[in-house]
């Protein structure tokens, strides 16, 4: 696996990216991966590393539209091992291109999100689910928050986004709320001695307000450039 150093326009704020390169089935195909290194905490919904923990890297990366793989887990644990990642992480994949990502800042709050919008509609549907994965196409969110939340805080951040989310599709032309594999990433600090986490991350409080305006412009930045 090949890997790119973070972009300029990445490497200012706190989630600086690597681009990684790799062929499968001679197909060749990239990845983004952010080292956040120690004092983070996650709330994920991604199929490696989901829930909510300490995790110190992110990655998000492009399969195949024909995938198929039964363990898409340990796909992408081999895939963040080969890159060198240390210590737990945050796994998602999506048959999009991820250099065609959008990427956002707002009071310090920052998101990178890939748009695959080949199958999308909305949540609540007729249609009966299903126990196997769906193939992934997917929404996926990465946000970065420099401050410190409680557990309910990131639950609520994580709900703010998919607000946000929902919001700038409809902004962006698409009449549906998502994918079918949508997933989500929300980091924020790990608490210092001493320090009191923020309580709140609904789309208005501080936090909160900042997160959603950031996941908007960068949902919308990623839409753009499916047209």
């Amino acid at each position: 696996m090949t890997v790119a150093p973070p972009s300029s326009r990445a490497a200012v704020g706190v989630l600086p990216l690597e681009t990684l390169t790799r062929v499968e089935c001679d197909e060749q195909l990239s990845a983004l991966l952010w080292r956040a290194g120690a004092g983070w905490r996650m709330i994920s919904s991604a199929v490696l590393g989901g829930g909510i923990g300490e995790r110190s890297w992110v990655l998000n990366a492009q399969v195949s539209h024909g995938y198929s793989r039964t363990d898409p887990g340990d796909h992408l644990a081999g895939l963040a091992h080969d890159a060198g990642a240390q210590g737990p992480g945050v796994g998602l994949m999506t048959a999009a291109d991820v250099l065609r990502h959008g990427h956002a800042v707002d009071g310090g709050v920052e998101a990178v999100v890939t748009a695959g919008l080949g199958v999308h509609g909305w949540a609540a549907t007729p249609t009966p689910g299903t126990p196997a994965p769906p193939a992934p196409g997917t929404i996926n969110i990465i946000v970065a928050v420099p401050a410190a939340l409680t557990d309910a805080a990131l639950v609520n951040a994580a709900t703010t986004a998919t607000e946000a989310k929902v919001q700038a599709l409809l902004d962006s032309g698409y009449d549906c709320s998502g994918t079918p594999t949508d997933a989500i990433c929300v980091a924020a600090r790990t608490p210092r001695p001493g320090e009191e986490p923020e309580a709140f991350a609904g789309p208005r409080s501080l936090w909160g307000a900042r997160l959603a305006r950031a996941v908007h412009s960068a949902v919308c930045a990623a839409a753009a450039g499916r047209r």
